[in-house]
């Protein structure tokens, strides 16, 4: 059964003949009663008492009449939310971020997409960069910003890419808070404060062993604000983006020997999003 015979259906019982209901769906009258016949072959039963002055329905096409007139109305009601959402009148669109983005302004960003299209809702998800990897992959989130080295694994598509400076973020009475660059060695045996199961945390910790210098945790926080204030009162140093340190107030010093850096990717799974507000969001988010 399909949608096209159902729709001729409904207009040979408006008009109680072919004649005029042909015309309404323009077709030849031919062609709606072949379409009629096959309607009643699909059904196994005929819909209408066929006389010389009008067309009557039998029992079966009244069976049929409630729930003929539900499909149609169900797929107009289908074809209007299909719209709004293509229309960006209504729809919702996911987006996946960690803490220490820094290099782009996600809330003015998502504050000016609103703007625009006051009726998309946003989610906005907040993770370490492996969650929201996995999250991307099976279709939870269209779009994330994430931590990964260049090149981008097969799996994900890059939309674009960001290279953040680290910082080494200390107390205003440590010693070496009026350094401006500070070779990595050098913190060795210094207590730190880890950002604890951060893609920063795990950064660092290598970035220590390549350089054979012992790290001394001594504190930890999952969150960032709490990891400034940590620092600020002298429980130890800590390294973070250069955008956190400038904002936080405290001394803070570039590394150097190594110089650390970590690339930030927006990627999605598919080059050709299918989502409209996600296609919508992406170009509001590379502008």
């Amino acid at each position: 059964m399909e949608l096209r015979q159902v729709e001729h259906f409904l207009a040979v019982v408006r008009y109680r003949g072919f004649t005029r209901a042909a015309q309404e769906v323009h077709v030849v009258q031919s062609a709606l009663s072949a379409s009629i016949r096959k309607l009643e072959a699909d059904l196994g039963a005929e819909l209408f008492e066929r006389t010389t002055r009008q067309v009557a329905l039998t029992p079966a096409g009244e069976a049929l009449l409630p729930l003929a007139r539900r499909i149609v109305a169900d797929v107009e009601s289908a074809r209007g939310e299909v719209a709004a959402v293509t229309g960006l009148v209504r729809g919702r669109v996911s987006i996946g971020t960690i803490q220490t983005l820094t290099v782009v302004d996600l809330p003015g960003r998502l504050r000016a997409f609103r703007g625009r299209h006051p009726a998309i809702r946003i989610h906005v998800r907040e993770g370490t960069s492996p969650v929201l990897t996995s999250a991307v992959l099976a279709g939870d989130l269209e779009l994330s910003y994430v931590v990964s080295p260049d090149p981008l694994p097969d799996e994900l598509t890059g939309f674009a890419r960001w290279e953040q400076r680290l910082v080494l973020l200390t107390h205003p009475g440590h010693r070496l808070a009026g350094r401006r660059r500070i070779r990595l060695a050098e913190l060795a045996g210094e207590p730190f404060v880890d950002f604890a199961g951060s893609d920063l945390q795990a950064l660092v910790e290598r970035a220590f062993i390549a350089a054979g210098a012992r790290r001394e945790p001594v504190c930890e926080a999952s969150h960032v604000p709490l990891l400034v204030d940590l620092v600020a009162a002298g429980l130890g140093s800590t390294i973070v983006p250069e955008a956190v340190a400038q904002r936080s107030g405290l001394p803070f010093a570039r590394l150097v020997e190594p110089a650390l850096n970590r690339t930030i990717h927006l990627v999605g799974r598919t080059a050709k999003l299918t989502n409209p507000a996600a296609r919508a969001l992406l170009t509001e988010l590379l502008a």
